[in-house]
């Protein structure tokens, strides 16, 4: 099965796609759409819902699983503002016509790692460990979408049951 994870961000949406074969998962592709916060933000939407519907388009994934909004934000704006950027990538999983999954992220990380509570490093080097690719998760922003892309694998292959504006390419041979 093919997987898209998306960790989506007003200014940086990272997202990573994965091909899981039950007990294996490979990387497929990574990347971040990032906007300018100097652009308005019905422009800056535009942006990541045209570059997730090209990645769709590109790599065909079969599900996509995104991350919730985080339960505290220090800010209402921020959550609203989050919200905004999630919007917009369900709706292309929509238009692509494939299901969509959501996941905290203390689920992606418990899953990914072992702890909730692990920091970005941590996650990175889950993400790079279980992927056996060195380097394929560099930028958190894509380390946190492969883990998501991860947990959704973990998660409905059973395993996770048990415990509880420009895209940037960062994947080796990626074009």
């Amino acid at each position: 099965m093919r997987i898209i994870g998306i960790d989506p961000g007003l200014v940086s949406t990272g997202y990573a796609v994965i091909d899981d074969r039950g007990r294996e998962q490979s990387p497929v592709e990574g990347g971040v759409v990032r906007t300018k916060p100097s652009e308005p933000l019905e422009k800056r939407l535009l942006v990541i819902y045209q570059d997730i519907k090209s990645v769709l388009e590109e790599f065909k994934p079969e599900v996509m699983a995104i991350e919730e909004l985080h339960s505290r934000y220090q800010h209402g704006r921020t959550a609203i503002l989050m919200g905004h950027a999630r919007g917009v990538v369900c709706m292309a999983g929509a238009e692509a016509g494939i299901p969509v999954f959501h996941y905290a992220p203390t689920r992606v990380k418990n899953l990914t790692t072992g702890s909730g509570k692990a920091d970005k490093e941590q996650v990175q080097r889950a993400v790079e460990a279980r992927l056996g690719v060195e380097g394929a998760a560099r930028n958190e922003h894509v380390a946190d979408a492969f883990a998501i892309a991860l947990c959704h694998a973990m998660m409905s292959s059973g395993a996770g049951l048990i415990t509880g504006g420009e895209r940037l390419k960062l994947m080796p041979g990626s074009a």
